[in-house]
């Protein structure tokens, strides 16, 4: 339990979506931070850009800022990048 006067961790390294810009976009081949997506968990709609970016471990986990669950992971390896969106309703693609 942290104390007063404490700071959490984990939300003083959070940023938001448009931090990971770049790697969706090499992902996507498109900008992704104003694409909306929806949370599986709560319903919450927005845009990417407003998730939730942790990026400080081996890969990225983007978190709904409304419920924090999970809607993105991606891991970049050597040979290949894996994406996890089953924390997402969905994710809309323009043409």
């Amino acid at each position: 339990m942290i104390g007063e006067g404490q700071a959490d961790v984990s939300r003083t390294l959070v940023l938001d979506g448009n931090a990971v810009g770049g790697l969706l976009q090499d992902i996507f081949e498109a900008d992704m931070t104003a694409s909306p997506t929806m949370c599986a968990h709560c319903g919450r709609e927005g845009h990417i850009g407003n998730l939730l970016a942790f990026t400080h471990a081996p890969g990225v986990v983007l978190r709904c800022p409304g419920c924090e669950q999970v809607v993105l992971r991606i891991v970049v390896t050597p040979d290949a990048t894996y994406l996890d969106a089953r924390g997402a309703v969905f994710l809309r693609l323009k043409r």
